[in-house]
């Protein structure tokens, strides 16, 4: 079964990233022949990072914090994933740039979709992100969710987020089309090296 994560990139007070998780979650819920998981980074209060050895490092020794093991767990069982995360001062939340540098072999030769909001709808946010995911040896997909400023402020003005998101649904249905188009593929590759070793 193919598994995509959908990992909750901002922990703050009163964020707004768990509405637009939920309802991406529930999009790829409706697709058949895949396991869905929400990944929250406020389920793994990660120290920021300052081991003598990176992941990337060949023949490491398994890094001991617990809530690092089971974030790296999740995330090698993970075929595929999406990333919301909001803009911060034309960037993308320290937070999230910890979680991802903790892992790394478990990252490799796998895809992931960007669903984003802030100024410019997230964009350069996600923009900085692919770059990282290239160096992770993530696959990062052209097509994303950018959620309009005004969809954004309905969160903290009280009004219908629904109608927002419902008008970004043909975005979201592209995306989730070309992921999981990514993912079958690398998978595919990735189960077949690993049967000629």
């Amino acid at each position: 079964m193919t598994i995509i994560s959908v990992i909750i990139g901002s922990t703050r007070e009163n964020r707004f990233s768990e509405k637009p998780a939920q309802w991406i979650f529930q999009h790829l819920k409706k697709r058949s022949n895949i396991e869905t998981q929400l990944l929250d980074l406020r389920d793994y209060s990660m120290p920021f990072f300052d081991q003598a050895v990176p992941p990337a490092m060949p023949g490491r020794a398994p890094y001991e914090n617990e809530i690092v093991k089971k974030w790296t767990a999740d995330i090698a069982r993970s075929d595929g994933f999406i990333f919301v995360n909001p803009e911060y001062n034309h960037g993308y939340p320290a937070v999230l740039k910890n979680a991802l540098d903790w892992v790394y072999p478990e990252w490799n030769r796998k895809a992931c979709a960007f669903v984003s909001y802030g100024s410019v709808s997230g964009a350069r946010s996600v923009e900085q992100l692919r770059q990282v995911a290239i160096e992770l040896q993530l696959a990062p997909i052209r097509s994303s969710v950018h959620i309009p400023s005004e969809t954004f402020m309905m969160h903290f003005k009280g009004g219908d987020l629904n109608s927002g998101f419902a008008q970004l649904v043909g975005p979201a249905d592209a995306m989730i089309d070309d992921l999981l188009w990514w993912t079958d593929a690398l998978k595919m590759k990735r189960e077949n090296t690993a049967n000629k070793k």
